[in-house]
């Protein structure tokens, strides 16, 4: 009885693994697909590439000086209104 119900859940397991791959391989995407998603990526675009630098080295910026002063500047625009 313990024998068959071992061979009887290792069959599930590996139905429904088989069952899982045979999704996978159906929704993801073919090589060509891949391509075209790699080429429309923002990242490949050198003058979008460089705005987000330029962007991120402001907020980087934003955030060290945040991180310097003793203002509250939730609370605010800045000053020490107290």
């Amino acid at each position: 009885m313990s024998g068959m119900r071992t061979v009887v859940s290792s069959i599930a397991v590996v139905t429904v693994v088989g069952v899982g791959y045979g999704m996978w391989s159906i929704i993801a995407p073919g090589e060509e697909r891949r391509k075209e998603l790699l080429k429309n990526l923002p990242e490949s675009n050198p003058v979008r590439m460089e705005e987000t630098r330029r962007r991120n080295a402001l907020v980087m910026q934003a955030l060290k000086e945040a991180a310097e002063t003793d203002d509250n500047l939730a609370r605010g625009f800045g000053g020490s209104g107290k």
